[in-house]
């Protein structure tokens, strides 16, 4: 039985940001695009992040991610906007700003900035204060990158799969892919229970759970699940304005009042649970970075399983030993905010052409 209703292109298996956004981009091409995803939409890594369009420590990382960081970067004003007048739903990008507690400008950051065209102002105590009254007092000096912003993850999410269901891509929740169909070393298609879809092409985009899907050739992805977990209060609107990182911790403010506390980084493998160890050290971090949280309710505690890889540079290429199947995961961290890049360097990988960097550090 073939189960698909129309000759595809591609299929993406995996709904979550990467796939719908790689899905997005095929089809603006003009390609057969259908999505399938084993669960609910966008419902791991994707949903429980905290949607800051900028790694916490962006000169911490290697070029490459560098390089997907700053397209996006430019891309998401346009794309939410996008989104937006075609769905009805607002993503809520908002440029809020990012503070870096404890931290002084030093010549590997002002390097970082001239390489990447960053605004970077370094604040003392007093001017850091002004910025955010209600922070804890520093005793150091701050530093603050004005142009970062945030989007609503799972709004965006929403907003994503209700675009592709009105430009007719199929989108298939509760789809597990049970094995791709290769013959001679060459991607025919997909099996499902609900039987085979065949296409030319497919796209690997199920972050932590990518590897158990490649055939064995004895090529090893080394994508693994690193679980986070995050807690979330209800505040009032505008007690807190920028993104705050202080001592490895972040807060990050919504425009509802709601905060976001962020996060552990553990190897615990494909384990989603919460953990009350977990829950009391993220509040007391939280209290720490902004003492008036202790006056609010915790509303929420959630953990997710991030797709670790090392340095952090997601895999986006095609698999070398199998002709038509294609990768778009490993992005650890920062599939957010190198979401929309990602999918542009994959998509100009599966039409054979020149993208908007060298893709050669993203291979496998």
């Amino acid at each position: 039985m073939n189960a698909g209703s129309k000759n595809l292109d591609c299929v993406v298996v995996g709904g979550g940001l990467l796939g719908l956004l790689t899905a997005r981009t095929l089809a603006l091409e003009g390609l057969a695009v259908s999505v399938l995803e084993r669960g609910s939409l966008c419902s791991e890594s994707s949903w429980a992040g905290g949607g800051i369009l900028s790694p916490l420590v962006p000169w911490d990382y290697p070029g490459p991610v560098s390089a997907l960081v700053r397209w996006s970067q430019r891309a998401y004003p346009r794309m939410t906007a996008e989104l937006y007048d075609t769905t009805g739903i607002d993503a809520e990008w908002t440029r809020c700003g990012l503070l870096m507690e404890g931290v002084a400008l030093d010549q590997r950051i002002a390097d970082w900035a001239a390489r990447n065209a960053c605004v970077v102002e370094e604040l003392d105590a007093q001017s850091a204060a002004r910025l955010e009254p209600a922070l804890a007092g520093l005793a150091g000096m701050a530093i603050h990158l004005p142009e970062v912003a945030q989007v609503r993850n799972p709004l965006l999410c929403k907003a994503l799969a209700r675009a592709l269901r009105m430009q007719q891509v199929e989108v298939r929740e509760q789809s597990p892919v049970r094995r791709l169909l290769v013959h001679n070393r060459k991607v025919t298609g997909v099996e499902t229970d609900a039987g085979k879809l065949t296409c030319d092409r497919v796209v690997i985009a199920c972050g932590a759970w990518s590897p158990q899907l490649l055939p064995e050739t004895g090529k090893v992805l080394p994508v693994c699940p690193v679980r986070g977990q995050m807690i979330l209060f209800q505040a009032r609107p505008g007690l807190l304005h920028h993104i705050v990182l202080r001592d490895g911790y972040y807060l990050i403010p919504r425009r509802d009042g709601l905060i976001l506390a962020g996060s552990t980084l553990e190897h615990a493998g494909f384990c989603k649970d919460v953990t009350e160890q977990a829950r009391q050290e993220l509040r007391m971090a939280a209290f720490r970075i902004l003492p008036a949280l202790a006056e609010y309710p915790l509303v929420k505690h959630w953990a997710g399983l991030r797709p670790g890889s090392p340095q952090g540079i997601p895999y986006i290429c095609e698999y070398s030993e199998i002709s038509g199947l294609y990768l778009n995961t490993g992005h650890f961290r920062n599939g957010v905010v190198m979401g929309p890049a990602s999918a542009q360097l994959v998509t100009d990988c599966l039409l054979e052409r020149e993208s908007f960097t060298d893709r050669a550090p993203y291979r496998l």
